[in-house]
């Protein structure tokens, strides 16, 4: 059985829920950028988060936030996790 890979499933996640001026970042998304950067809000950061959190069943404590500054990071970071 094939498993996508941490990448794979975050580009998934970028593409059905993260919008900027109601486009979809869709999942070609630069992965070294922050989503701050490309315009994404803070509420739509925070609510991405919960679906993230979820969807690789983690936890983001306040101290993740700071050091989690593009998608890069925050997938080594679930990779770490699930490690």
């Amino acid at each position: 059985m094939y498993m996508a890979s941490t990448e794979e499933r975050v580009r998934s996640l970028v593409a059905d829920n993260l919008e900027v001026d109601g486009k979809s970042l869709g999942s070609s998304v630069d992965l070294e950028a922050s989503l701050v950067d490309l315009g994404v809000s803070s509420m739509d950061i925070v609510s991405f988060g919960k679906v993230v959190a979820q969807e690789f069943n983690v936890t983001f404590t306040r101290e993740h936030c700071p050091t989690l500054n593009n998608l890069r990071e925050l997938i080594e970071f679930l990779d770490s996790q699930a490690a």
